[in-house]
């Protein structure tokens, strides 16, 4: 590559894979929908490779123009926050925000979305909802609200919510197959678990003076109100987060079990990539989610079907 691609090329190729089409990208940049295809053309030539595959009716990224994208991303956010640092800060919040999140039932979050969107009509929101953790530094996400296990270094993590997580079994299951009186007697029994960073079956139980158990998962799910159902239906052990188990530990449909082996403090926190400087649209979320947080999160219970949280290499906010 002799030619450095330049700002609006990078911005051309952004906007069309958010939206979509060159049509959609044309009016969202404000320009002719020939001037974006001039743009991506010369970028292509500049890169000299193809980035999209570009057909009457789709657009597609190439293996190269995907690798591209993220880059491209990485790109455009630095200069986003290089003029943010020197513009004046009464003006209306732009950018685009991109969020994963994982399911959640929690009162008004979706709500605070849109109220986050009407307020600042400028800032292009994308929201992924799914249980896999994404990579925020290599898939370009500004920012994730996790339930689950945080190991990518380079994370700030904002706490919103602390929860214990519990071993807990139905009266019936445990009359028919017996109470556990040890972390190996799991070996004997049916375990209901999430997936671990939203991909696969979990493997083990955190042990409460440290370290982990193996179990076998025999029912596996990413909906922890679904595992909190099966275990009440005597399908098997679960872990769980007290703030969902503890109306139906109360009515006694479930038991805690292995009270003092099994368990860990969870959190619910947003995490976000460490930087000197945040992108103004982001800091403004993240103030929104921590205004929204107290209470409403404890009374939905945890969203993901992973609930265990360490800090891993991450920084607490």
């Amino acid at each position: 590559m002799t030619e450095v691609p330049e700002t609006a090329e990078l911005l051309a190729f952004s906007t069309t894979i958010e939206t979509a089409s060159l049509s959609a990208a044309a009016r969202t940049l404000g320009v002719p929908r020939a001037t974006i295809g001039r743009r991506l053309a010369r970028l292509e030539e500049k890169v000299g490779t193809r980035l999209l595959r570009r057909t009457t009716r789709a657009l597609a990224l190439t293996d190269a123009g995907e690798a591209f994208y993220r880059h491209a991303r990485i790109a455009l956010d630095a200069v986003a926050q290089a003029e943010a640092s020197v513009r004046r800060g009464d003006g209306p919040i732009r950018g685009t925000l991109r969020v994963s999140v994982p399911p959640i039932e929690a009162p008004g979050f979706h709500a605070m979305i849109s109220e986050f969107a009407r307020a600042h009509p400028e800032v292009r929101i994308h929201v992924n909802a799914s249980t896999r953790h994404v990579d925020l530094l290599r898939e370009g996400y500004d920012l994730a609200l996790r339930a689950g296990t945080i190991r990518e270094p380079g994370l700030v993590v904002r706490t919103l919510l602390r929860d214990a997580l519990i071993a807990v079994a139905s009266p019936r299951y445990l009359e028919i197959h017996g109470t556990p009186r040890s972390v190996r007697a799991l070996r004997q029994h049916r375990c209901l678990t999430g997936f671990e960073r939203g991909e696969v079956p979990r493997t083990n139980w955190p042990r409460r003076n440290g370290g982990k158990v193996r179990i076998e998962s025999h029912f596996v799910s990413n909906d922890m109100k679904l595992l909190a159902d099966a275990a009440v239906q005597g399908l098997g052990i679960a872990l769980l987060p007290m703030t969902l188990t503890a109306p139906l530990l109360e009515r006694g449909d479930l038991v805690h079990v292995l009270r003092e082996s099994i368990g860990l403090e969870a959190r619910v926190a947003l995490v976000y990539p460490e930087k000197e400087l945040l992108p103004p649209q982001v800091r403004a979320f993240i103030d929104a989610v921590v205004a929204w947080a107290p209470g409403r999160l404890a009374r939905a219970g945890s969203g993901s079907g992973d609930p265990e949280v360490s800090a891993g290499r991450a920084r607490s906010a």
